[in-house]
């Protein structure tokens, strides 16, 4: 019965043994093997084998691209306002080894890295340059944490500012200002928009002025070319008609009812050839007396 015992212990020892032995490393990530307490080598993926008891197998370092987002972080720009800063860090373990033995936490290196290098950089500029210059921040930040990161293994492959938030009364400030710019911008527009029309109304009305000025002259042209057109048929006519004493003496009297329709023609005088084409229209009116 206590041989069965034995057998038994030797077994799952035997079993302990050979599990311990065997290691197997996922996709992406490595493992640090430390002989006697120092480092002996990394376990890349796949399957292993170390010592046991011997060999001692640290935690797994992930080697995938990581991102954090640290909490935001005051921030004194150079005109002494205080601003919020959110930042978002994209880095990637490429020595397990250092990330491992040269710093004790590299998340916690990394954000407080990321804090004072912030302080440094937007304490060298005023509050509007700030708010414009997220490209130059990010640049900037990026170059200090990948320096000062490769002794830890560590490549910073980009950093981007997720928020700039100055205080709230400067928000407002900004705020009103920017509906006065609005309001400017709405009041010029409107300015050159009645200035336009106006000008467009003037020319409209320079134009119809002088078109209607050419179109009364041609007018003016056309009626005194007709009515010399018709003075002449009307010479024409009484000359080729020949008319004599009497005609002229009856166009005299239906005439002279013209001549008095005028409300400024009180008083008229009568030609003197009147009175002898007036006998003449008499003596023609006169009935013929029979031969005796």
């Amino acid at each position: 019965m206590e041989a069965l015992i034995a057998a038994i212990v030797v077994a799952v020892v035997a079993v302990a043994l050979v599990a311990s032995t065997i290691k197997v490393v996922p996709q992406a990530h490595a493992r640090i093997v430390e002989r006697l307490g120092r480092y002996h080598r990394t376990l890349n993926a796949g399957l292993a084998f170390v010592i046991p008891v011997v060999d001692k197998v640290r935690a797994r370092v992930d080697l995938r691209e990581q991102v954090v987002s640290f909490p935001p972080q005051p921030v004194i720009t150079e005109d002494n306002l205080v601003v919020s800063i959110d930042s978002v860090i994209y880095f990637q373990v490429t020595d397990p080894k250092a990330a491992t033995y040269e710093i004790a936490n590299y998340l916690m290196g990394i954000e407080q890295l990321t804090v004072t290098t912030l302080r440094n950089v937007i304490g060298s500029m005023d509050l509007e340059e700030t708010l414009t210059s997220r490209d130059s921040i990010n640049a900037q930040l990026r170059g200090v944490l990948d320096e000062a990161t490769g002794k830890w293994g560590i490549r910073v492959n980009r950093v981007e500012i997720k928020a700039i938030d100055p205080p709230r009364s400067v928000q407002e400030s900004m705020e009103k200002q920017m509906r006065a710019e609005r309001d400017k911008r709405a009041a010029i527009l409107t300015a050159e928009g009645e200035k336009q029309s106006a000008i467009l109304t003037a020319e409209g009305e320079k134009t119809a002025a002088v078109l209607r000025a050419e179109g009364d002259a041609q007018a003016a042209v056309l009626r005194a070319q007709g009515e010399s057109e018709a003075i002449v048929k009307v010479v024409e006519a009484i000359h080729q008609a020949k008319p004599d004493s009497h005609v002229l003496a009856y166009q005299y009297l239906q005439t002279l009812p013209q001549i008095a329709q005028g409300s400024a023609n009180k008083v008229w005088v009568l030609p003197s050839e009147l009175t002898g084409q007036m006998a003449h229209l008499a003596d023609a009116l006169k009935p013929e007396r029979p031969a005796p």
